[in-house]
C-alpha cells in the first residue's frame, strides 16, 4: 500500500510529469505523519524520467509500473527513477512487473544501472541478484525482480535500464563542441512539437585557398527512439573523434562532409518515453507516411536529403540511422536486397568493414531483407527515395554487451565503449574511401618528429654503436585510434555499494515465489573490459617475450669469465650434434 491509496501529505505527491511519481513516500499500513528514515521516497519526476507507480507489497518488497509512452499505452520497457529517505543497511526488493517487451537481454544476464550521489559513475547491479522469470502472482507476466542493499541514510540512488542521456547533456555538449571549432557548424533544422531543437551539425574542413576538391557526403541520424540512449554515446563518440586533431579525422574531414542529427525525437527524450514522440507516434516506422505537425523532424529531414542527393558536386554516399536494440548483443547492421547483383555488392562493402574493424560485431545478427512491414523505416524508405549508389542502413549496437570471439560469456557496454563504437565508424569510413579510391592509399600519414631539410646536419655519422636487434623501438600505428582519447577501461557491477548477505534476507517472505537467491555475495568483485581494450592498446614486450630460437648472448649483463663459459658451452652442443649427424 501507498500514500496514494491511504492519505496524502505534502510531502507525498502521487501525480508527477506526464504520469511519473513525484516524490512519493511509502509508509507501511497503519503508520501516519511525518515519513522516518526508511519509509522510502520514489520520485521520477524529472528529465528522461520513468516511473509511473509504486506498491508497497511488505516491508522489503515493492511492485513498481513502468509509465507507458505518451499516447501510446502498449509501449513499456524504459524506466529511471530515484530512490532517497533510506536507512544505512536497508535491504529492499523492487519488482518491475509491467514490462511490455518480454523477450529481451534480462534473460542474458543483463542487469540494471545505479549511481548514487556519492557515486556518480553507473555501475550493473551483480548478476546473481537480478531475476527475469514468469510470475503465477502476475498473471504469468514476465516481471524483473531485483535486490539491493542501501549503504548510506545520506545519499539519493538512481536506477536506469540503461546510461540516460538526456536532451540538456545533449544541447550542453553541441555547445561545447561547436562554439570553438572552425571545423564544425550548427543549425536548427526544426523545432519539436514541444518546441524543442532539432540540430544538425555539418563537419568538415574548409577549403584551402586554390584548392577544387569534390568531397562526399555522410548522413547520420541518431535519437530516433528516445529509449535507445546507446545511439547518443556512439553519435557523440563519432563527432568528438571527427573534429579531433587525429591524423584519420584530418583525412576524412579534407574528403568528406558529415551532416549529423544527434537528436530527432528530443520531446520523447525529455519525456522519458521508449519509442514514441510525445503524440504516441514512432518516427521509425512513419517516414512512408510523414505528417507535418505530428512529425516535424521528418518534414525537415526529407528535403534536406532530396538536395543533398541532386548535388552532383558532393555527391551523397551514404544514410545511418542508429539505434540500439534490446534482444541481441554487439553491434550489427540491417541492410536492403536488391534485385541488381551489382548494387547489393556495393550496399554490403560497408558493413564488412565493420565487422573488420570492430571486434564486438555480430556478423549472425547481421540482416538484409525487403520486409514489407518495414516499409516506413529509414533504412527502407530512404533507399527507393534516393539514387541507386546511396545506401542506407540501421545501424544496431545492443543495450547490454557483446561477445569475445575468444572469450566466452558477455561483456557489458560502457559509456566508453559506446564512445569506441563511433570511433570505429570513422575508422571504417576511411578504410571505405581509400577502397574507393576518394582518399589517397597514403593518408592519413604518420606525424613526423624529424626536421625539416634546412635544419638537418649537413654530415652524418653512419657508425652504428650497436647492432640491430629486437630491441628496435616498435612503430607507431594508427590503428590505435582510442588512445587519443580518455577511457575508463573497466567497470564494476558492484563498486563500492553493500553486497547483500544471505543470513537475513533468506528469511524474507516475499510474493515472488519460493527462493530469492539474494544470498552469497558479500565482497564479490565483479569487472568487465570495455569493448577493445585490450587488443588495441600496444602491448610491452616484456609482457610477451618472444622466445629466441638461437642462442642470444646479452653482452650487458656478462662477468668476468663468463664469456669464455658461454662460447665454451656452445662449441660443446655444436660438437655433439655434429658428431651425432655424422655418425
Amino acid at each position: 500500500m501507498s500514500d496514494a491509496e491511504d492519505t496524502e501529505s505534502e510531502d507525498s505527491d502521487t501525480d508527477g510529469g506526464m504520469g511519473n511519481v513525484n516524490k512519493m513516500i511509502m509508509r507501511p499500513p497503519g503508520h501516519s505523519g511525518k515519513a522516518k528514515k526508511g519509509h522510502i521516497c520514489f520520485d521520477a519526476s524529472f528529465e528522461t524520467g520513468n516511473l509511473g507507480r509504486v506498491d508497497l507489497i511488505s516491508e522489503f518488497e515493492y511492485d513498481l509500473f513502468i509509465r507507458p509512452d505518451t499516447c501510446n499505452p502498449r509501449v513499456r520497457f524504459w524506466f529511471n527513477f530515484t530512490v532517497d529517505n533510506v536507512k544505512a543497511d536497508q535491504r529492499v526488493i523492487f519488482n518491475i512487473i509491467n514490462i511490455s517487451k518480454s523477450a529481451n537481454l534480462f534473460r542474458d544476464g543483463m542487469t540494471p544501472l545505479v549511481k548514487s550521489s556519492s557515486r556518480s559513475k553507473w555501475q550493473r547491479i551483480p548478476r546473481d541478484q537480478v531475476f527475469y522469470y514468469k510470475s503465477a502472482q502476475h498473471q504469468n507476466h514476465y516481471v524483473l525482480s531485483f535486490a539491493f542493499c542501501f549503504d548510506s541514510e545520506e545519499d539519493v540512488y538512481q536506477f536506469s535500464l540503461s546510461y540516460p542521456y538526456s536532451y540538456s547533456r545533449y544541447l550542453a555538449h553541441l555547445d561545447n563542441l561547436c562554439t570553438r571549432l572552425t571545423c564544425t557548424r550548427r543549425e536548427t533544422l526544426a523545432t519539436s512539437i514541444q518546441k524543442r531543437k532539432i540540430e544538425l551539425i555539418t563537419i568538415t574542413s574548409n577549403l584551402e585557398d586554390g584548392q577544387d576538391r569534390s568531397r562526399r557526403v555522410v548522413v547520420i541520424l541518431a535519437r530516433v527512439h528516445p529509449g535507445e540512449s546507446p545511439t547518443s554515446f556512439v553519435c557523440q563518440g563519432l563527432m568528438d573523434f571527427l573534429v579531433s586533431g587525429h591524423p584519420i579525422a584530418q583525412a576524412l574531414r579534407s574528403y568528406v562532409v558529415f551532416k549529423i542529427v544527434p537528436m530527432l525525437n528530443p520531446d520523447g527524450v525529455f519525456l522519458g518515453n521508449y519509442r514514441s514522440t510525445v503524440t504516441g507516434a514512432d518516427l521509425n516506422r512513419s517516414w512512408n507516411k510523414v505528417s507535418e505537425w505530428l512529425h516535424p523532424a521528418l518534414v525537415a529531414i526529407k528535403p534536406m536529403l532530396k538536395s543533398l542527393d541532386k548535388n552532383s558536386r558532393a555527391p551523397l554516399d551514404f544514410v545511418l540511422d542508429l539505434h540500439a536494440h534490446v534482444n541481441a548483443t554487439g553491434i550489427f547492421v540491417y541492410g536492403n536486397t536488391y534485385d541488381d547483383v551489382y548494387r547489393y555488392e556495393r550496399h554490403i562493402v560497408l558493413p564488412k568493414l565493420l565487422a573488420q574493424h570492430a571486434e564486438d560485431y555480430e556478423i549472425s545478427n547481421t540482416m538484409y531483407n525487403q520486409d514489407p512491414n518495414r516499409a516506413g523505416t529509414a533504412r527502407r524508405y530512404l533507399c527507393s527515395m534516393l539514387k541507386e549508389h546511396v545506401n542506407c542502413y540501421s545501424i544496431e549496437v545492443s543495450m547490454y554487451g557483446y561477445n569475445k570471439k575468444t572469450t566466452p560469456g558477455i561483456f557489458p557496454y560502457t559509456e566508453e565503449g559506446y564512445y569506441r563504437l563511433g570511433r570505429n565508424l570513422a575508422r571504417v569510413f576511411l578504410e571505405y574511401y581509400k577502397l574507393m579510391g576518394i582518399i589517397p592509399v597514403g593518408l592519413p600519414n604518420q606525424p613526423s618528429t624529424k626536421r625539416t631539410r634546412q635544419y638537418r646536419p649537413r654530415y652524418r655519422d653512419h657508425r652504428q654503436t650497436r647492432p640491430k636487434t629486437s630491441r628496435k623501438p616498435a612503430p607507431i600505428h594508427f590503428a590505435s585510434i582510442h588512445e587519443y582519447f580518455e577511457e575508463d577501461a573497466e567497470v564494476t557491477t558492484n563498486g563500492g555499494y553493500r553486497s547483500m548477505s544471505g543470513t537475513r534476507m533468506s528469511q524474507l517472505k516475499t510474493g515472488t515465489g519460493s527462493g530469492t537467491g539474494v544470498g552469497g555475495c558479500r565482497n564479490r568483485s565483479y569487472r568487465f573490459r570495455s569493448p577493445g581494450a585490450p587488443l588495441d592498446r600496444v602491448q610491452p614486450l616484456s609482457r610477451h617475450p618472444t622466445e629466441p630460437r638461437l642462442t642470444i648472448i646479452d653482452f650487458n649483463q656478462l662477468t668476468r669469465g663468463s664469456l669464455e663459459l658461454a662460447t665454451s658451452r656452445n662449441r660443446a652442443k655444436v660438437a655433439r650434434k655434429f658428431d651425432k649427424t655424422n655418425r
